[in-house]
């Protein structure tokens, strides 16, 4: 795909005698910075002079210890109940939508193989309208480590021969390199919603998307969890899942653990975010991005002897009141779709 976009920056200008403050380091900043002989030095003092010495021994310091490992560790680590039964996913349908005949809008809701057949029988349309751009929402894909099916999905996008991303291991020889084997089913631009609780199988495609087909990314940082975990019983019904190995995206890097950055970043309630899903199941998410035309006073109007400004303006003034629903980063998609589209045909 081949195109420019100009990139509009806001900076905020500060002046040169107010400078901003500078934010106070927090605690693992501040541990970060001791070297090994400063670290014993601080231990020594505390088993030798905290108050309370029954809080610093043996098991209370491996206690401690296994608590900052977890912690810093996040989310790569954490102690569960074993076995647990998964916690319950509210299940978003699957929904294809053309927007105002410049986007086609997938949302998968899942990256499995019956959502694929979908997927192929949207991008076959788009492809067949010549829709010069398609937007992918993965806000709406539960946490998983599906890796191969994420891959399944980048492959509609990519070209034959890429390197998808490889997965992982701690051992240099334990590495799993996947690629792209067959043709794309749609090639223009690509837009990626993401948010917060866009995980594991999901930030995989939206970064590979990213690396290879120049998708623009739009929403917020996502969760960082693209690993697959394995989990170890430690005795008393519980476990600790730990992550053992993760996605690296060519170029980009790994995901874990600080997921992926938008291009351009904006974020949702996440409780108007599934309101809208919910209501997007009988109309579509149209009714969410293009704002609804006023009726204007005209000849047809003058002749019927009405005034539809006059008789619309209760519902007007009703529809203020109720701050209507807005998806505003899928706005900002369209957004951009339309800038994209402005620029090509300029050049």
């Amino acid at each position: 795909m081949k195109w420019l976009l100009p990139v509009v920056v806001a900076a905020v200008v500060q002046a040169e005698d107010a400078p901003l403050p500078t934010p106070p380091q927090t605690l693992r900043e501040t541990i970060n910075q001791l070297d090994a002989a400063q670290m014993q030095k601080a231990m020594d003092a505390l088993q030798s002079n905290f108050l309370a010495p029954a809080s610093l021994d043996e098991t209370a310091l491996q206690r401690a210890t296994l608590e900052g490992m977890i912690r810093r560790l996040a989310p790569g680590a954490a102690i569960v109940e074993e076995k647990a039964a998964p916690a319950a996913v509210v299940a978003i349908p699957y929904l294809a939508e053309i927007l105002d005949d410049r986007a086609g809008y997938i949302r998968p809701g899942a990256l499995d193989a019956a959502t694929l057949q979908q997927v192929d029988t949207a991008l076959k349309s788009f492809a067949e309208k010549r829709l010069p751009a398609v937007i992918l929402d993965l806000r709406a894909v539960p946490r998983g480590s599906e890796f191969d099916a994420a891959a399944d999905f980048a492959r509609r996008f990519a070209s034959r021969g890429k390197l998808l991303f490889t997965i992982q291991k701690p051992s240099a020889k334990q590495e799993r390199v996947i690629t792209s084997d067959q043709d794309p089913l749609f090639s223009g631009v690509v837009v990626v919603l993401v948010d917060g609780d866009t995980s594991g199988a999901a930030e995989a495609l939206a970064a590979t998307l990213r690396q290879n087909v120049r998708a623009m990314i739009i929403g917020t940082d996502t969760a960082g969890e693209a690993v697959e975990f394995a989990e170890f019983p430690i005795g008393s019904g519980r476990a600790i899942r730990v992550a053992i190995s993760q996605v690296v995206v060519p170029e980009a890097g790994a995901i874990f653990p600080n997921g992926i950055k938008p291009d351009i970043a904006i974020a949702m309630a996440p409780d108007a975010l599934q309101e809208m899903f919910a209501l997007s199941k009988e109309k579509g998410v149209s009714q969410f991005v293009f704002e609804t035309e006023r009726t204007r006073l005209n000849e047809a109007a003058l002749i019927a002897n009405t005034n539809p400004e006059i008789e619309n303006s209760s519902t007007l003034r009703a529809d203020r009141n109720a701050s209507p629903l807005r998806d505003t980063v899928l706005q900002r998609a369209m957004d951009l779709v339309t800038a994209i589209g402005f620029f090509e045909k300029k050049n």
